[in-house]
């Protein structure tokens, strides 16, 4: 594991243009792990543990604007000028921020299991949700047991059980204070409206079992996206990249050799 400007993050392989990748909220580098292993072969692929995560440090107001500028300047650091950012879940939503705030820092967007804006329009569902998300561990339940019940529920049929696991690991190495944080800025995320206007090209890839980020609601947004494709994977969840990484991996693949 490397470190640069106060992020730790894996790097593999060589291109000129590298492929940074942004876990999702119960995530870390790990969670690109088939694609650091497979794609690297042909590119560079930075796995980056968000603010907070895998001993990255925490941001003192962790917003969508925030991490996007953490993530620049870790670029910066690096003599990144630009990259294909490769976000699943919140870690696409990320990446669209960057592409909207930051823009002479993306050179192409991968979105998996990712929506353009959190799924309620109203302040009381966002109440709602963040209530539900953080009510088990007000009540004691530590993240280890919450990972134990929330993966599980999220990945599709075909998931397997290294997968799961893999994934329950990840996520229960996530400190209770980053968790609180990440969830509290899920629900402010709203880019519905501005993705007609991306001028860079962009890859959506979902699940066909996902309901945290369904493949009608990915669709929509690929049909709205001037410059993009759409691939839906059969059998995948919310953990696409994981759950299916042959899949995602051809994809991505024939993705970036398109746009050498």
């Amino acid at each position: 594991m490397k470190e640069a400007n106060g992020l730790t993050y894996q790097d593999y392989g060589q291109s000129e243009t590298p492929v940074l990748c942004l876990h999702g909220i119960g995530g870390d580098s790990n969670s690109f792990r088939p694609q650091l292993e497979s794609l690297s072969k042909k590119f560079r692929i930075i796995s980056i543990n968000l603010p907070g995560y895998g001993g990255s440090q925490r941001l003192s107001d962790t917003t969508f604007k925030n991490l996007s500028a953490k993530i620049c300047d870790f670029m910066s650091t690096l003599g990144v000028n630009q990259a294909h950012l490769c976000g699943q879940s919140i870690g696409g939503m990320i990446s669209l921020e960057i592409a909207f705030l930051f823009p002479k820092f993306v050179k192409s967007l991968a979105l998996i299991a990712t929506t353009s804006a959190f799924g309620g329009k109203d302040e009381t569902f966002k109440e709602r949700f963040i209530s539900a998300r953080l009510k088990p561990l007000d009540e004691g339940l530590a993240i280890q047991d919450l990972a134990k019940k929330f993966i599980p529920e999220i990945v599709g049929s075909r998931a397997t059980k290294f997968v799961t696991d893999q994934a329950i690991e990840s996520m229960s190495k996530v400190s209770s204070e980053t968790y609180r944080d990440i969830i509290r800025c899920l629900v402010t995320f709203n880019r519905r409206d501005q993705i007609k206007d991306l001028d860079v090209p962009c890859c959506l890839i979902s699940g066909d079992e996902d309901t945290n980020a369904p493949a009608r609601t990915m669709k929509k947004m690929a049909d709205t996206i001037p410059n993009s494709e759409y691939h839906n994977i059969v059998g995948a969840g919310h953990l696409t990249n994981l759950e299916e990484s042959k899949r995602t991996n051809e994809i991505l693949f024939n993705f970036y050799r398109g746009l050498t």
